[in-house]
């Protein structure tokens, strides 16, 4: 199948890290949208909001003070998700496999605790992160380094999914620079599902998934790759594979690359994936500025997102890496950052996962070729400091 055809005719792409199918409509962008449009979040928002229950100095909805912090803060979750102080006698009863009401095998429940934090990027009310300094950024990725370290020590927690929810059409229910971090007993079904299929490719081809996956985008694959180069490619269908190998490609650093997967979904969807083959964040500390470029390439992805329409930029952002199980996941794991952003073709107009992609399958309609020649074509400079420059 020839590149120009993939720009114009339906088909399904194959993703290899979830083992499922994505439908492909290039053809639909010309479509006319009589749909909903959102609105657009251009008030002014000061550095400092005294009603707001993440700023310095505030009060939190438990009653409890926020200390008057510089750079990161973080804290417990006033309305957690999940909880690790479960009585004892539910965590039994749920987990005894005995239990009458467990007895059946179409009615299944399991106990499961953990624990919830909220991590401040910025004590500054009015910025995101695609306008923080790398330098800030770092703090960022420090603070959810070291609680991904301590989650080790908590004998019941197995898996930390560390996420960002930008922008209201997200969920963000507030404006302040700010993450959540859910530690959980159980390994959540994503991270599951891409666990499972890292270990399968491993078995079958003695290398890694994602490892084989960065060198065939960066084209870079030396001759003693070949084996591995052949077998991703057969995963995703080689041939569309070997015209435009470097075409979804939007940035790349010493150590991270990011890409618009093959296989995305959302219309701007991006991947980080670190080019060394390292399962966690704990693990930067073996790549040369390992923190220093992960910083340097969220706040290039972001302030491109934000210079696509020239609006703070929705999405969801995810980092997955090894649960914290005291296994060995040096096979099966392979760091990496997800950003899920829902604005299709304006500022005002998102996608929906709503019918066919609900009861069948995720479709899309630009290709993930197309999402990355735009992403590429934005300033690294964010678009409120260009107009600052140009009016100065």
């Amino acid at each position: 199948m020839m590149n120009v055809e993939l720009d114009n005719y339906p088909h399904r792409r194959f993703n290899p890290l979830t083992n499922s199918w994505v439908l492909c409509s290039p053809h639909r962008t010309k479509r006319p949208w009589q749909g909903q449009q959102e609105t657009l979040e251009d008030k002014l928002i000061p550095e400092h909001d005294s009603q707001c229950y993440l700023c310095p100095r505030n009060s939190r909805a438990n009653g409890n003070l926020n200390p008057n912090y510089s750079n990161t803060f973080v804290f417990d979750n006033d309305y957690a998700a999940l909880i690790s102080n479960q009585p004892k006698s539910f965590i039994d009863k749920n987990d005894n496999d005995d239990d009458e009401s467990n007895r059946s095998s179409l009615l299944k429940v399991e106990s499961v605790r953990g624990e919830c934090k909220v991590i401040c990027f910025s004590p500054k009310h009015n910025i995101t992160i695609a306008e923080m300094t790398e330098e800030d950024i770092i703090h960022v990725i420090q603070t959810w380094t070291k609680i991904y370290q301590n989650s080790f020590s908590i004998p019941f927690i197995n898996y930390v999914q560390i996420f960002e929810n930008k922008g209201s059409i997200m969920g963000c229910s507030n404006p302040h620079p700010h993450c959540q971090v859910w530690s959980s007993e159980s390994i959540p079904e994503e991270p599951s599902k891409e666990l499972k299929s890292m270990t399968k490719y491993y078995e079958k081809n003695n290398s890694c998934l994602l490892c084989d996956y960065v060198k065939l985008e960066g084209n870079s694959l030396k001759s003693s790759d070949k084996s591995s180069q052949q077998s991703i490619q057969q995963s995703i269908q080689q041939s569309s594979q070997q015209s435009s190998q470097q075409s979804r490609i939007v940035y790349e650093n010493n150590s991270f690359i990011c890409v618009v997967p093959f296989w995305a979904i959302w219309p701007y969807e991006t991947m980080i994936i670190s080019k060394s083959h390292i399962t966690n964040l704990d693990e930067l500390e073996k790549v040369e500025n390992g923190q220093k470029d992960l910083s340097n390439i969220i706040r290039n992805i972001t302030c491109r997102y934000d210079n696509i329409f020239q609006c703070s930029f929705p999405y969801s952002m995810g980092i997955h890496q090894a649960p914290v199980d005291n296994m060995n996941h040096s096979h099966d794991s392979h760091l990496h950052l997800h950003f899920y952003p829902p604005l299709l073709r304006s500022p005002t107009i998102k996608k929906f996962l709503v019918g066919y992609e609900l009861f069948a399958e995720p479709q899309r309609d630009i290709t993930p070729e197309y999402a990355a020649s735009i992403l590429r074509k934005c300033s690294e400079i964010h678009y409120k400091n260009s107009i600052h420059i140009a009016q100065g």
